[in-house]
């Protein structure tokens, strides 16, 4: 498995599958979210109405699947992220749900690439140092790793990038 730490938009990596940062409604929203709805188009808010219908909302720590709609990718993971109350509300157990629910999922489904946006470090609050140590030990962690050829981190600026960098090198 080899990893990858990129900036761009994830909206256009080519992959088998992008998790979006999303909200419990899975409706679409701001920041990572509303951009692959945005970028995704219609066919991905109808995925997740349906999704609502059957289950409810996605609570943090899940992850549910759709297709990828107008996306160059086949799935699109949607995944739910803590919102962040100072880390001791079981915040780093629930961003790292986020981080193995979505790979799971992906396993499930046959993805061999995999693309993660920084989860839960936009409005949800969560400070990025932190975050990008708990993404990094889940992924590292994670039982059958080895089945996924790349994983890719993408942040939206090269500032976001350089601190995933950094921190997981301590």
């Amino acid at each position: 498995m080899k990893i990858r730490i990129v900036t761009g938009d994830i909206t256009k990596i080519t992959c088998d599958a992008i998790v979006n940062a999303a909200n419990s409604s899975l409706m679409g929203g701001g920041g990572v979210d509303g951009a692959v709805h945005r970028a995704g188009g219609p066919a991905i808010l109808e995925e997740c109405r349906r999704i609502v219908a059957r289950q409810g909302g996605c609570p943090a720590g899940r992850a549910v699947i759709t297709g990828g709609g107008n996306l160059p990718v086949k799935f699109v993971i949607h995944t739910v992220g803590p919102v962040w109350r100072g880390g001791h509300r079981d915040e780093p157990r629930l961003l790292a749900s986020c981080y193995n629910s979505s790979l799971t999922l992906a396993r499930s489904h046959g993805v061999k690439t995999i693309a993660f946006p920084a989860i839960a470090t936009g409005v949800y609050g969560y400070p990025k140092v932190l975050a990008a140590n708990v993404a990094h030990d889940a992924v590292m962690s994670h039982p059958g790793k080895e089945n996924f050829d790349q994983i890719i981190f993408v942040f939206f600026n090269d500032g976001d990038r350089t601190i995933f960098k950094e921190a997981i090198k301590e």
